[in-house]
């Protein structure tokens, strides 16, 4: 059975860029165009991963971490941020709210299967 992704991001291209990426592999997919779209398709099915950006309208990555951590179903699910932020206070409040990983855009696609492949098993 595949391993079921939800994708965060509000641009549709980077979404498209992440979703053709994890489908080749085969991943399935869910979309989200932000935090609170993403907290709406959380709640439908279970997800093995949630790869999410930080900065997106009405809800931003870090405030989706941490509401997805409070439900029993997302405790232990690896939650990725995916971001064009490098900045260590953004990374900080990304772990605190209890994200996994921190990945810098632009992504190599390479690079973000191999962290895919080990948090989510």
């Amino acid at each position: 059975m595949a391993k079921r992704v939800l994708v965060v991001d509000d641009s549709k291209t980077m979404r498209d860029m992440v979703s053709f990426t994890l489908k080749r592999e085969g991943y399935e997919t869910v979309e989200a165009e932000d935090g609170m779209d993403a907290l709406q398709s959380s709640t439908v099915g279970n997800f093995d991963l949630v790869i999410s950006d930080v900065n997106m309208p009405r809800m931003d990555g870090i405030t989706l971490t941490k509401e997805l951590r409070t439900k029993p179903q997302f405790r232990s699910t690896p939650i990725l941020i995916l971001t064009t932020e490098a900045d260590g206070t953004k990374k900080a409040a990304g772990k605190a709210a209890g994200a996994t990983g921190w990945i810098v855009k632009p992504f190599d696609p390479d690079q973000l299967l191999g962290v895919v492949k080990r948090v989510c098993r």
